[in-house]
């Protein structure tokens, strides 16, 4: 009798993994868009971002539409198809799919990011995760 009621909870916590795992796999579908930030140890202007953005990106819309990755450059690798080669940073890559669309190299300060970041946005893929959609005619 001890056995099977062992059994029927390993039955129901690999039932909740699996669903688990599931969940995991669809976000990472639906969220098909992010920005990755390029950095390296010791950058004056990594450090300037992570003072002023960092602690906020997260919580706003651009941060919802296109959720931030941080690569340490040269120790991790981004597994993204660029463009170019990364040759400064901080350089901000918006990824959707795996592919760069657009990027924004350094970073001048907390006034122009914002603005920068909405205009990398605005070159998504219409209907792409992360995209704004195109309002209704008449509205």
């Amino acid at each position: 009798m001890r056995m099977i009621g062992n059994e029927r909870l390993m039955r129901r916590g690999a039932a909740a993994l699996f669903a688990l795992a599931a969940a995991a796999l669809w976000m990472s579908s639906v969220a098909a868009a992010e920005l990755v930030m390029f950095r390296r140890d010791g950058c004056p202007w990594c450090e300037a971002w992570d003072r002023e953005i960092g602690p906020i990106y997260g919580k706003t819309d651009l941060g919802r539409r296109a959720p931030l990755r941080m690569v340490n450059m040269p120790r991790d690798r981004a597994e993204v198809a660029l463009k170019s080669p990364i040759i400064y940073t901080p350089t901000f890559v918006l990824v959707d799919n795996g592919r760069e669309v657009a990027r924004i190299e350094g970073y001048a300060g907390d006034h122009f990011f914002w603005g920068l970041v909405e205009g990398l946005l605005e070159r998504l893929p219409p209907g792409s995760p992360g995209a704004r959609s195109a309002a209704p005619l008449g509205q």
